[in-house]
């Protein structure tokens, strides 16, 4: 799980430039397997890690301060435990369904996935459904299917949960109530599946209709029967979800994942690990490629965090598009922490949190009757507290994060919704806007599938697809 990535030195601000690497490691995974499929094959290991070691000597060489490259590499560690545990797993579980590649069979697949989305993380629903719906759709699966799974089940179906979406875990550990994502943001959720889907039902009704009869038949034929096997690998995925709530003691967390990804590994049997064709290259793709992101994305993080009070963030709108812009190439945890901060700069008066505080040593027996009678933003915050973190309050544990979130809740709750639905929502922009994206890929094009390049799927679908929903969820929900 992603944590924020701070400032190395607060004082010396990190120019644009040393971005650089990043930008162009986005410019060549979108046109390198464009310009020569074979030559990015076998050399994008080098292109990532070598523009990653370029970022790494400007903080080592140059600013003299490495730790926030440090603790960009530790947050890439606990990611590809997460990960590839996940993958691990998922690959143990074979699937084999009964029933007939039609629309609504599709449309039902994809809304059960993005409801176990919320459940098992977007990563784990994905490598979970993944091969049972190529295997659906075996006789008339098309590039489109990939992407319109990567569009509901690995990115926008898990934006009812601090489990669906790491950025969503990560506003729970500062302090946003387990449950308050869902209770303030399912309507939004709802419009946004209806929409996708709805789009995806008529594309995939329309290429059902102009199927030949021959291939109607075989994609109608129903002679094989369920099959469910490797189902002890679900007490492998608990331990994985468990394991992601463990914040200390460091690294057990990661250790705990890799365990139970080896107990799964030589647990499983081979026959299932045939059927489910499974092996390591898309893990090593996302791995190598992920690496780099996670290294040259530092200081562009950083300097976001830096000039966060000058970019003139002030209202729902302008969180929205700016979380959701950057979610669509920037990993969506450290990129929703930063711009929660930076409503927290915007909104939230540290005298407010002063104030909430001294309030709750004055008469912690009495707090819900205090709450009531203090007639302030204080007294408010207070009331909130009570409400979203009453066990806490009670026991005299509050933390500064659940104070400081309270006070930017209780007076800015709509800030928070943008910011959490762009960070969700848009890392199904590219491929490399959420974790699962290109594993997806990978995994669909080693069965034989032709999925959309770089640039297609985003000009072919999420351009004319995604963003006008997005839009429309931003006219009824944000723009005031």
């Amino acid at each position: 799980m992603q944590l924020p990535v701070e400032s190395s030195l607060r004082g010396a601000l990190v120019p644009l430039w040393a971005g650089f690497p990043f930008f162009v490691l986005l410019l060549a995974i979108a046109i390198g397997p464009l310009v020569n499929r074979h030559w990015w094959d076998r050399y994008y290991p080098v292109v990532s890690i070598g523009l990653g070691v370029m970022t790494a000597a400007y903080y080592v060489l140059i600013r003299m301060a490495p730790l926030p490259v440090l603790h960009s590499e530790i947050e890439f560690l606990s990611f590809i435990a997460l990960v590839g545990s996940l993958y691990v797993i998922a690959g143990g579980i074979h699937i084999r369904l009964r029933g007939r590649s039609r629309p609504l069979t599709n449309v039902a697949l994809l809304a059960f996935g993005a409801l176990m989305a919320n459940l098992v993380g977007t990563t784990g629903a994905s490598m979970i459904l993944i091969r049972p719906f190529i295997r659906v759709n075996r006789y008339r699966i098309k590039g489109f299917h990939i992407v319109f799974f990567i569009f509901i089940v690995s990115n926008i179906g898990g934006g009812l949960t601090p489990i669906g979406d790491p950025p969503l875990f990560l506003g729970y550990l500062k302090g946003v109530p387990f449950f308050w994502v869902l209770r303030s943001t399912w309507h939004i959720w709802l419009l946004a599946m209806a929409i996708v889907l709805g789009v995806f039902y008529v594309i995939d009704r329309r290429v059902y209709r102009n199927l030949s009869s021959g291939e109607r038949h075989r994609t109608e034929e129903v002679g094989e029967g369920w099959e469910v096997s490797g189902l002890h690998n679900l007490f492998f995925l608990v331990v994985v979800l468990g394991a992601v709530f463990v914040i200390d003691p460091p690294f057990v967390r990661e250790a705990l994942m890799v365990s139970a990804a080896a107990g799964s590994w030589f647990t499983t049997r081979k026959e299932i690990h045939r059927k489910n064709v499974f092996d390591f290259v898309p893990l090593r793709e996302v791995a190598i490629l992920f690496l780099g992101i996670f290294t040259t994305m530092v200081p562009v993080l950083e300097w976001i965090t830096q000039n966060s009070a000058d970019l003139g963030f002030r209202n729902a709108a302008q969180f929205y598009w700016a979380t959701g812009a950057l979610s669509s190439v920037l990993d969506s945890a450290p990129t929703y922490l930063n711009f929660l901060g930076a409503a927290v700069g915007v909104y939230v008066d540290p005298n407010l949190v002063r104030d909430v505080s001294r309030l709750l040593h004055i008469h912690p027996a009495g707090l819900a009757t205090l709450a009531g009678d203090v007639s302030s933003q204080a007294g408010s915050t207070l009331d909130a507290l009570l409400r979203y973190h009453g066990e806490s309050v009670r026991s005299g544990t509050v933390s500064v994060d659940q104070m400081t979130t309270a006070c930017l809740m209780t007076f800015h709750e709509t800030i928070v919704q943008a910011i959490s639905l762009g960070a969700v929502f848009f890392g199904a922009m590219t491929y490399i806007g959420n974790v699962p994206n290109l594993m997806i890929k990978s995994i669909a094009e080693q069965t034989g599938v032709p999925c959309p390049s770089y640039g297609a799927y985003i000009g072919r679908y999420s351009l004319p697809i995604l963003l006008p929903a997005f839009g429309l969820i931003w006219l009824i929900f944000f723009r005031n």
